[in-house]
């Protein structure tokens, strides 16, 4: 799935005050590890200027504000790692529509 995770962010000017800031980071989950929801993290990947950049995020972090999904892919894995080295294409999930 594609997701957004907003994250908090501290930062401190030339005089010394702190001031907070969300920055978003949207990218594809190729990875969910951890055995319960406390050491949960997800891997995501996204391609910054050409380049491949992945971050591991905590669910359970008071960092992270929040994370939104932005699309679901039919997969056929648990970890995507293939998607480093291949370009593959993933077919979106269809939603189910109310009639």
């Amino acid at each position: 799935m594609v997701v957004r995770v907003h994250q908090k962010i501290k930062e401190t000017n030339t005089k010394g005050e702190e001031r907070e800031r969300i920055q978003m980071f949207e990218g594809t989950v190729i990875a969910v590890k951890g055995k319960d929801a406390q050491s949960r993290t997800i891997t995501v990947r996204k391609i910054a200027s050409g380049v491949g950049v992945e971050r591991i995020f905590p669910v359970k972090s008071p960092a992270i504000a929040r994370i939104e999904t932005v699309k679901q892919y039919n997969v056929r894995r648990a970890k995507l790692y293939y998607l480093r080295t291949h370009k593959k294409k993933l077919s979106e999930k269809k939603s189910k529509a109310k009639a």
